[in-house]
C-alpha cells in the first residue's frame, strides 16, 4: 500500500509542472494576441483607423496650418488651410489655439467623432491618441498624419459645447471634396429636422447690441451636451423676449456654425 501511494505521488509530481506549463503558454499567447490598453482600445488602434495612421516626420509631403478661434458672437471655429488631400499623403498639421479656452484637434470619421463627443459629454476624459492633440489657450502643436483611404472624414474639437459652436471641418481625401460639402450640409438639415427638445435654463446676461444671451441651462438633449453656462446667439426678435434672471425653456441649434436660440416655449 505504501509503495502504491509513493508511486502515485511521484507521478503527480512530474505531471503537474507539465500541465501548468501548457496552461500558461496557451493562455498567455491568447491574451497577447488580443491585448488592449487601459481604455479598452487595441494598442494597434491607430494603424487600423479608416482615416489612416501616424505619419513619419521625415516623409512629410506638406504642411497644413489650422487655427482655432473664438468669435465675439460665441462661435468656435477651425480656420486655416484647405483640408483636401490625396490618399497616401503625409501631412504635418500645425495647429494654433488663438482662443481663450482649451481646445482639441481630432482627425477621425464623422461617425467615430460623434461617438466620442457623446462619451466626453458624459465624463471627463483624457486621451493620448496620435490622431488628436489638446491645446491650452495660446498654445501651438503638431499632428503628423498619413491618409490611407479615400473618403470624407472630419477634423473637430469634441469638448462639450465646442463642436456645437462650430468647431469642426470636413476632411476630404481623394476626389471627395464635393462629397464632403454635401455631407456637412446634410448634417445641418438633419439637425433642423430633429424632434424639438426644450431645455430649461436661466438667463444670466443679455447683450442686445451683440445679439448674444448667456444661459445657465440643463442638458441640451438634441445636441448631446451636458448642463453648463454658455453664450448663445439670438436674433433681435428673440432678444426682445429675454431678460436677465428670467427662467426659460428653449431650443438651441447650430445656425451657420453658431449655437443659436431658435425657439422659446
Amino acid at each position: 500500500m505504501k509503495n502504491l501511494l509513493l508511486t502515485t505521488a511521484i507521478a503527480l509530481t512530474f505531471a503537474m509542472p507539465a500541465f501548468a506549463a501548457g496552461t500558461h503558454d496557451g493562455g498567455h499567447d491568447a491574451v497577447k494576441a488580443d491585448s488592449h490598453g487601459a481604455d479598452g482600445h487595441s494598442e494597434n488602434h491607430a494603424e487600423m483607423m479608416m482615416i489612416g495612421m501616424p505619419g513619419d516626420a521625415s516623409k512629410v509631403d506638406r504642411t497644413i496650418n489650422v487655427i482655432m478661434v473664438e468669435t465675439d458672437d460665441g462661435a468656435m471655429l477651425l480656420e486655416g488651410d484647405d483640408l483636401t488631400f490625396k490618399s497616401g499623403e503625409t501631412i504635418r498639421f500645425v495647429i494654433e489655439n488663438r482662443g481663450e479656452q482649451e481646445h482639441e484637434f481630432v482627425l477621425d470619421t464623422v461617425e467615430r467623432n460623434a461617438e466620442h463627443k457623446i462619451e466626453m459629454a458624459k465624463m471627463a476624459m483624457e486621451h493620448d491618441d496620435p490622431n488628436r492633440i489638446t491645446l491650452d489657450a495660446g498654445a501651438t502643436g503638431e499632428v503628423i498624419w498619413t491618409f490611407a483611404n479615400d473618403g470624407t472624414f472630419e477634423a473637430a474639437c469634441l469638448m462639450p459645447g465646442h463642436y456645437e459652436s462650430g468647431m469642426f471641418r470636413a476632411v476630404a481625401v481623394g476626389d471627395q471634396a464635393m462629397k464632403a460639402s454635401m455631407t456637412m450640409a446634410a448634417a445641418d438639415v438633419q439637425v433642423a429636422q430633429a424632434e424639438v427638445e426644450y431645455t430649461k435654463g436661466k438667463v444670466t446676461k443679455v447683450d442686445a447690441k451683440g445679439g448674444k444671451v448667456t444661459i445657465d441651462h440643463g442638458p441640451l438633449l438634441n445636441l448631446d451636451m451636458p448642463a453648463m453656462k454658455m453664450v448663445f446667439r439670438a436674433d433681435e426678435a428673440m432678444i426682445s423676449k429675454l431678460s436677465e434672471g428670467q427662467e426659460i425653456e428653449f431650443v438651441a441649434e447650430p445656425v451657420k456654425g453658431k449655437l443659436t436660440v431658435t425657439q422659446l416655449k
